[in-house]
């Protein structure tokens, strides 16, 4: 039996032990297990009940097994504590499990699912039971499952309310176990997924989720399994390629580890290659247009190339719009491309049905005749038929729509099914060529699971005809069943609810929130051609070579990493570096908020011999090696890091980890001081003599820098030193000198020159810092200029200083809003950092905004208030990730911040009469401030049409991109929500003086798909029993567009109730007699021309 038994308790996947009134009889079998075991909806292999009958109960051992019996190929019995497992109080409980009989005689990587009620009944009454049942997945680790605490012993040997007997009577009970061997055929069943290897069961890895990529991996999947599709972007040239910086390269490698590598797959330089920074990136666009988008960068890149027209060939077939009377042979059609097909799920039960709603014939008859060019007003029928469909279709499933009443985006959940095989002949126009059947088989089925502002993406896949569907879920990829492919992504309502004992939340229980989003059909006659295998040429050389070269560099530096124990690093202080140190000590090592120093370092074999060692670190430095010693730093109790003893020469077996141990404890690493004799021939100073460290601290420089070491006798005075430093310093002899003694940081002591060192307390190693003596005026000078005049207030500065980053805030570094760092003391405050700032910027201090960040993901946090004139300190507050170095980001304003904290400020759009964005006008206004004092705000800044209305209106834009959403004016601005886009325009003279008998309707701007909308949406005067000829002709006056860019506009009715595809309209129409719902609008389909694009996703590799 496991240890872990009573961990696994009786709650986690099944029921609670139930006392039961109703009368079935355990030996009724088939009626007991269809009350107790409710089906899980699995095939069952086989079902066994097996009863074993007790007596003495009071007598029996502690634990004890009951006899074997076979169900579904395995070896099962019983297991029972009478009185208890050993965890529970004795005598209190009674214990038992159903238990794998021969784990051991088991072929290795063994399991059996099994779902199993245990019963402890009255041998002479079988209607008196206490039964429990669970479901569980037998393996080596974990060959027995039940209930710790079944139930109280006090229970079963006592007359229970509702019985005339109890369930232990005369000593003596039934213990019965009901059990199921359920079929696995998939082999992850109930599986924990400790230790699974997706390549090993499936052949295939996963991509490691990057948070913040959605539907991402689920798409590449499904690329990554169409061969066709793969050898086609492998064909794009890209060896002289960055992968960060080309979406070819990245989206090449990242095929190439998903076809070699064991382990789950990395797309960080995939989505740094589209020029994405964040999850805004994804959420702001849906998987058909990053699909749609990822193509267009991949077509362009293929032009030119082997792989030229591949996507057109793969992915886009055609569709014809048409117009066609009913009485004369008259008919109006236009053929166009399609990537995909957006089908409509709402009040659709199948998918058969969504393409019946999709070609759905439309009458034009009654008032609503069409116009046929000169046959007067006809009856038409209008719609949409297929030319042709691609091999490979994608059909996007609209589980995400628009609701005009919340402004919000929502999720539709209904049960829409789909099938393994379609035909999709019959949605053909008659012209099409059907020399081969259009029958389509199931490729690739992406899912959602959860609502619209969360959730999980995955996606069920069949590699190719022989292979099995796999369940690509993020870095996990397992084998699932057809059942786990349709019936369960269907969504709405599952047809065989599990029985509410099993249902954990009801609630979540009766709608099921993961379905398809996402339909990928390939066309049977040409499967064998897009899934053809995939060989070894197809790869290309040079990617092949360059990712073994980077697999070869990533297997040595692992192998450096778990080789790192037998190695220890070594850095070395010089007289160089020292030189360059500006610090306590002779090198930073573990300051909180100051990087350490850049020492020269060795990665040493610990074995390595002190001899060998020293070798190389002559030869590094090109000094003979009897010219040099080395001294071992130690950490001092006072928190001081200083060389201690030299390193003795002449010990053979003295090794690198020996010194570390012995001389050096409580380091990890061994740090050194090479100390150069100028003439080896002389012997070593005398054995009473001092090394002592030199800083000189300059008052004019405010710097503190050492300047060698010199050895001096215990015995000799302070006072001695004083002619070798004015003699190394080449000043004058006699020039007065202070000097202090380093003792540890905030003790920084003047020295008494009349005491010897030996009285002073100087030892080896020991640092004495010196500077020119100052008449008292000019310290003063210094001091009144914020300026240091001796050692110890500089020491205090170091002791506090910080390393501040500076980062614009808006916008990317460049040579207006540079990256920087500067350097302060913890005591300073915010109107010094601002200065030093606006000093570095040439900017107004004033004028400066700071806002500190997460120390985690460098993201902003909160602005910096300048009233509160808080200290640095407090500005950088205390990191729990340390050591780390601040970063505050900084924003340049045109205005006082102390004016920003009374006023709101921001910027407003300005489209004018023509509805196009002609300039952005920055506001500041107190907060009190209405809507319409905004509007005579920009009136001021802006050209109005001179014969035009002269009034103003102010407007928000719906998450849709479609409609606005105009302010009444009253609105306080300080209330507006922030961050918000803001836009103005001038109210046309048509909309002002419109009459009762007009409509005014929204017009929003579009490209090919109602999702890729562009500009700025704008209303628009309809005027009854006017053609749309006529109608066109102001629209084009309404938005300043000339006779050659009207002409290559369409115009479409959409309409949201009914969740159409665009109506387009003719020149024959009269729109005004449409019965306009409140959220139809008027749709201008052209390309783009801004160089905004109001939500255009750009991949920019």
């Amino acid at each position: 039996m496991t240890d872990n038994m009573d961990v696994l308790d009786e709650r986690q996947n099944g029921a609670p032990p139930m006392e039961v009134d109703e009368v079935v009889s355990v030996r009724d079998h088939d009626a007991f297990a269809a009350k107790h075991l409710p089906d899980l909806g699995h095939d069952v292999r086989e079902f066994t009940v097996f009863t074993w009958r007790l007596s003495n109960w009071k007598k029996l051992e502690k634990k004890l097994t009951g006899p074997e019996f076979d169900c579904g190929g395995h070896k099962w019995r019983i297991l029972l504590f009478p009185f208890g497992n050993s965890n529970a109080p004795p005598n209190d409980t009674v214990s038992v499990y159903l238990d794998y009989a021969e784990p051991k005689k088991s072929p290795e990587g063994w399991h059996a699912c099994a779902q199993f009620a245990l019963v402890i009944s009255n041998p002479n009454d079988p209607t008196i039971y206490t039964v429990s049942h669970a479901h569980h997945r037998f393996i080596a680790e974990e060959c027995d499952w039940g209930f710790t605490r079944f139930c109280e012993l006090r229970k079963l040997t006592s007359v229970q309310e509702g019985h005339s007997r109890p369930t232990i009577e005369d000593d003596a009970a039934e213990v019965t176990v009901f059990v199921r061997v359920l079929e696995d055929p998939t082999g992850v069943l109930w599986h924990n997924f400790v230790n699974y290897d997706s390549k090993k069961e499936t052949g295939s890895v996963g991509l490691k989720n990057q948070g913040a990529t959605c539907y991402m991996n689920s798409l590449l999947q499904s690329l990554f399994c169409t061969p066709y599709f793969r050898k086609a972007v492998y064909q794009i040239p890209t060896e002289d390629d960055h992968p960060t910086e080309s979406v070819a390269l990245a989206l090449q490698r990242v095929f190439y580890h998903l076809q070699t590598s064991d382990q789950p797959v990395g797309t960080t330089e995939l989505t740094k290659s589209f020029g994405w920074k964040s999850l805004d990136s994804f959420l702001q666009h849906d998987v058909q247009e990053f699909n749609r988008v990822l193509q267009d960068t991949l077509e362009s890149k293929m032009k030119g190339t082997k792989a030229e027209g591949t996507i057109q060939k793969l992915f886009v077939g055609k569709m014809k719009s048409y117009i066609k009377c009913v009485g004369v042979d008259y008919e109006s059609s236009r053929i166009e491309d399609f990537n995909d097909i957006q089908l409509n799920v709402k009040g659709m039960k199948n998918l058969y049905e969504s393409f019946k709603d999709y070609v759905a014939v439309e009458m034009l008859d009654g008032e609503n005749k069409y116009q046929a060019e000169g046959l007067g007003l006809q009856d038409a029928k209008k719609g949409i038929v297929f030319m042709s469909f691609p091999p490979v279709l994608h059909l996007q499933l609209k589980r995400f729509e628009y609701d005009m009443q919340r402004d919000a985006m929502v999720k539709i959940n209904d049960r829409h099914e789909f099938p393994f095989e379609i035909d999709l002949d019959e949605f053909l126009d008659p012209a099409a060529d059907r020399a081969q059947p259009w029958v389509y088989k199931l490729h690739g089925v992406l899912v959602h699971s959860g609502d619209l502002h969360g959730g999980h993406y995955f996606a069920l896949i069949k590699p190719d005809r022989e292979t099995r569907w796999l369940k690509f879920d993020d870095d996990r990829v397992t084998p699932v069943t057809d059942k786990e492919v349709l019936e369960e992504n269907y969504g709405g309502e599952p047809l065989h609810p599990l029985p509410p004992m099993l249902q954990r939340n009801q609630v979540r229980a009766m709608k099921r929130f993961t379905n398809a989003y996402m339909l990928v059909y390939i066309r049977e006659c040409a499967m064998d051609d897009i899934l053809a295998p995939f060989t070894e040429e197809d790869t290309p050389a040079h990617l092949k070579r360059r990712l073994d070269e980077e697999r070869l560099q990533m297997e040595a530096k692992k192998r450096e990493r778990e080789e790192q124990h037998l190695f220890l690093t070594a850095k070395v202080i010089t007289d160089d570096t020292f030189s360059r140190h500006e610090g306590f000590d002779l090198a930073t090592f573990d300051e909180k908020n100051w990087p350490p120093s850049d020492l020269p370092t060795f990665r040493v074999l610990k074995t390595e011999s002190y001899s060998t060692f020293k070798s190389r670190v002559a030869q590094h430095f090109k000094y003979p090696e009897n010219q040099i010693r080395l001294w071992v730093l130690v950490n001092r109790q006072n928190k001081t890091v200083r060389p201690d003893t030299h390193i003795p020469e002449n010990e053979p077996t003295l090794t690198v980890e020996v010194i570390r141990n012995n001389m050096a404890a409580r380091q990890n690493d061994l740090r050194l001081y090479l100390d150069i004799m100028p003439d080896p021939s002389r012997t070593e100073p005398p054995a009473q003599s001092i090394m002592i460290f030199l800083k000189h601290f300059d008052t004019s420089k405010q710097t503190l820098l050492g300047v060698g070491k010199v050895h001096m006798l215990r015995n000799h005075k302070v006072s001695d030193l004083l002619p070798m430093i004015n003699e190394r310093m080449r000043w004058a002899p006699g020039t007065p000198l202070k000097l202090y003694e380093e003792i540890k940081p905030g003790m920084i002591e003047l020295m008494k020159p009349k005491l010897t060192f030996g009285q002073s307390e100087i030892q080896d190693g020991d640092v004495i810092c010196f500077q020119v003596e100052l008449p008292d005026k000019e310290s003063h000078d210094l001091e009144s200029q914020g300026l240091y005049s001796n050692p110890a207030s500089f020491y205090d500065f170091l002791q506090n200083r910080v390393l501040i980053i500076f980062r614009p805030k808006n916008e990317e570094p460049d040579a207006e809003h540079p990256e920087f760092k500067l350097v302060f003391s913890k005591k300073q405050n915010y109107d010094t950092m601002s200065l030093k700032v606006g000093e570095r910027l040439g900017h107004d201090p004033i004028k400066l905004r700071f806002t500190t960040t997460h120390a985690a993901n460098g993201q902003p946090k909160a602005v910096l208030k300048r009233s509160l004139n808080q200290s640095i300190q407090e500005i950088m507050s205390p990191s729990y990730i340390s050591p780390t170095t601040t970063v505050i980001l900084y924003e340049k304003l045109d205005v006082s911040i102390v004016e920003l904290e009374t006023k709101r400020s921001g910027k407003v759009v300005w489209t004018g009469i023509h509805n196009k964005e002609e300039t952005t006008i920055p506001f500041l206004l107190p907060k009190t401030s209405m809507v319409h004092d905004l509007a005579d705000h920009l009136a001021k800044k802006v050209t109005l049409a001179p014969t035009g209305t002269g009034k103003i209106r102010i407007f928000e834009i719906t998450k849709d991109g479609k409609s606005q959403k105009e302010f009444t004016g009253s609105e306080m601005i300080g209330n507006i929500p922030d961050p918000v886009d803001l836009y103005a325009e001038e109210l046309p003279r048509e909309e002002l003086e419109a009459d009762e008998s007009d409509k005014v309707i929204g017009v929003f701007h579009f490209s090919k798909e109602l999702s890729r909308t562009h500009g700025i949406p704008f209303k628009f005067v309809v005027k009854r029993g006017e053609k749309f000829a006529d109608t066109k002709k102001r629209l084009q006056a309404r938005i300043g567009a000339s006779d050659k860019d009207i002409a290559k506009f369409r115009f479409a009715l959409i309409q949201v109730s009914t969740f159409k595809q665009p109506s387009y309209i003719e020149d024959d129409d009269t729109i005004y007699e449409h019965q306009f719902a409140p959220e139809d609008v008027l749709g201008l389909d052209h390309v783009d021309r801004s160089s905004r694009g109001q939500k255009a996703i750009v991949i920019r590799g």
